[in-house]
């Protein structure tokens, strides 16, 4: 796809998803210029590992050391009961060098800018930013960015852009609520569980089939398969072949989805990302005022990691039917995570993801889209005893052919086997 407004080569931040320290270290390894986490207060992802204050300690920590930003959600929909510890919490984030808050809750907000009134505030997308007069309320009130609805079409970001001062950030990646920005109640009406409060169900992802209460056991003919139908599923949002046109508009920060995700997709999509801005910002350089298209090679790359397949959602007006999965709750990926190096070296520290033979033939992922296949030679504990297969959970050295330029917290997958799904 093609860009015709390309004017400069503006670069924008990579924020990405930390959902547990170790994500946020694959996060950095891979590109990440920002990573937003939550603690174990106030945050919408309220069953993700999220971080105790020790190891949000390290995080910032871990971060700052490598030039990266740390932003905290506070994003829940308070309560009053909510209230009574926030202040002391605010206080404490400030404290601990965090570079921003992530709110969405207008009293939230007030208390934030009366307790750390110097914290950045960024203004989440369970806010629904949809208009021009909305982004200038929240500007006057002291947010510096807006993450924008995801509701939005790109002649609609540009409108905002162009009329406030504030950052704007937009999601390009990951999945999609399919209620209006994530503000839904059918968690807490099916299962007790607030989406809001962040404890969400995620039951629009469930199967359905319908029943007749006098008739039990027997299933009306809606589904679309024999599995049942996934009436609420959409399609996950990638706008990869979209990047160039929302870094020539300015678009301050794009980010992505997933701290619930698992370390492959956290490190996997970084990557790809991180690799899509460094072509893009290459592009404009060396080809100014000219247009840029993302070669097929992000769009492959992407499709090797797990999805309910790909939507564009809003960017080019509403979504139709095309844009939902009715027939599972995900695609079948063409690899699997096999481990995360743990110390870099001739005989890389491995701690195994799934399990490792002598003589499987692996694949490194390196910055960039570069890709480094290599056999495993052979497999010992720390401690020096041969093994024949690594499983999940153990650390073990490897001795590979040939050897790699390791990096610490870099990814190795293998292709997916039957036994594996």
């Amino acid at each position: 796809m093609k860009n015709k407004n390309q004017k400069n080569t503006h670069r924008c931040e990579l924020l990405a998803p930390a959902g547990s320290l170790e994500k946020l270290r694959t996060a950095i390894n891979y590109g990440a210029d920002a990573v937003y986490l939550g603690g174990k207060e106030f945050s919408l992802r309220a069953h993700a590992t999220n971080f105790s204050r020790d190891d949000l300690l390290k995080a910032v920590h871990f971060a700052h050391e490598h030039g990266v930003r740390v932003f905290v959600t506070v994003n829940i929909f308070a309560h009053n009961r909510d209230l009574l510890e926030l202040a002391p919490y605010l206080l404490w984030l400030e404290e601990c060098g965090v570079d921003g808050l992530i709110i969405s809750d207008p009293g939230i907000l007030r208390v934030a800018r009366r307790v750390v009134p110097a914290m950045s505030v960024h203004l989440s997308t369970q806010a629904n930013v949809t208009n021009v007069e909305s982004a200038l309320f929240w500007q006057d009130l002291g947010v510096t960015r807006l993450n924008l609805a995801r509701e939005l079409s790109f002649p609609e970001m540009l409108e905002i852009k162009d009329n406030i001062k504030a950052k704007i950030e937009v999601f390009v990646h990951g999945a999609i609520c399919i209620s209006y920005s994530g503000r839904c109640m059918l968690s807490l009406y099916l299962t007790g569980r607030d989406a809001n409060q962040g404890k969400c169900a995620h039951p629009c992802r469930y199967g359905y089939r319908i029943e007749e209460e006098k008739r039990k056991g027997q299933y009306f003919p809606v589904e679309e398969d024999g599995r049942g139908t996934y009436m609420f599923n959409s399609k996950d949002l990638c706008l990869i072949n979209r990047l160039p046109e929302l870094v020539a508009i300015g678009v301050d920060s794009i980010k992505i989805e997933g701290r619930m995700k698992g370390i492959y997709y956290a490190g996997g999509i970084v990557r790809i990302y991180r690799a899509a801005l460094d072509y893009i910002y290459k592009e404009c350089e060396a080809n100014p005022g000219q247009s840029v298209s993302m070669p097929d090679d992000f769009m492959d790359e992407i499709l090797k990691l797990g999805s309910r397949g790909y939507t564009e959602n809003f960017f080019n007006g509403p979504p139709d039917v095309e844009d939902m999965r009715y027939t599972g709750a995900r695609v079948d990926q063409t690899y699997v995570p096999a481990g995360i190096i743990m110390k870099p070296g001739p005989r890389p520290l491995v701690e195994a993801r799934n399990r490792i033979r002598h003589g499987d033939t692996l694949e490194y992922m390196d910055r960039g889209l570069d890709n480094s296949t290599f056999t495993v030679r052979s497999i010992e504990t720390p401690q020096g005893k041969i093994l024949e297969q690594a499983n999940p959970g153990n650390e073990v050295l490897l001795t590979t052919d040939p050897e790699i330029s390791w990096r610490s917290y870099g990814l190795i997958r293998r292709v997916q086997e039957s036994n594996d799904k």
